[in-house]
């Protein structure tokens, strides 16, 4: 155990997955880690339901990143991380999906590992994953897709922007599923980027809020995207889906109606 000057045992850090939002995908480990801290630092897309199972003495920080949003500085919530494992605290990041799929889990590991601070991490589902199962559709599949591509939609200010283009024609060539996180705010440019590397009549899902009790979905061609999403009214969180295993859904939603039919005839 690692002590201080003034003799206080420094404490610990997890980061931990939260995944989409549902309490019973977290993992056990990850259900642990929470009902164990002392602090938690809560991104907004954690739901209320996995919030509430941190123990009634721990304190709660909201530390949110939202694109498009005022947002906690990332320089400011890894200060205060590492302020409060200095004070003795057990802290949990807690994050949504995945802290190292599009979570900043690998800069906050950094410079906690920097100051000499033991992190932990504990992953979580991603929203990628998650929202496809929540549509009856996988990421790969040996008739569709040879691989999944997750890819952020949002770069930082001033980065080079993504080659949605080259992307496209790399995932067509390769049978790549793509999954977009953080995309619906630039879409129109997206959907503009894809449609030079890939067929029109590409099935894309845009799936808002995976696996929570208000989850919705639309599903269209690449080249009906935009406006479909407009139609629906669909914003963030989503996640994009681009691919052929995209068809997959709708033989699930065939399947589904049909159950549905059997059981009222029951």
């Amino acid at each position: 155990m690692t002590l201080l000057k003034n003799s206080v045992p420094m404490g610990r850090c997890t980061l931990v997955g939260a995944g989409p939002g549902d309490p019973d995908l977290l993992t056990l480990k990850a259900l642990k880690a929470i009902q164990a801290a002392t602090v938690l630092l809560i991104d907004d897309l954690v739901s209320d339901a996995i919030v509430a199972l941190a123990p009634p003495t721990a304190r709660l920080i909201a530390v949110g990143k939202r694109g498009g949003c005022q947002s906690t500085p990332q320089a400011f919530i890894e200060k205060l991380i590492l302020t409060n494992v200095l004070e003795g605290e057990n802290v949990v990041r807690l994050k949504g999906g995945d802290p190292f799929i599009f979570g900043r889990g690998g800069e906050e590991a950094d410079h906690l590992r920097a100051a000499g601070v033991e992190v932990d991490i504990v992953n979580g589902i991603t929203a990628g994953l998650a929202g496809m199962t929540q549509i009856g559709a996988p990421l790969t599949h040996r008739d569709h897709a040879h691989g999944v591509l997750f890819i952020t939609g949002h770069t930082r200010p001033g980065a080079e922007p993504i080659a949605w283009p080259q992307l496209a024609a790399t995932a067509h060539a390769a049978r790549l599923t793509l999954v977009i996180y953080m995309g619906m705010k630039g879409v129109a440019d997206i959907a503009q980027g894809l449609l030079q590397g890939l067929p029109r009549d590409t099935p894309v899902a845009v799936i808002q809020n995976a696996s929570q009790p208000h989850q919705r979905h639309a599903i269209a061609r690449l080249d009906e995207l935009v406006a479909v999403v407009a139609q629906e009214k669909l914003g963030s969180p989503s996640v994009v889906v681009v691919g052929e295993v995209v068809r997959c859904a709708s033989s699930f939603a065939q399947w589904m109606e049909s159950a549905e039919l059997d059981q009222a005839r029951a």
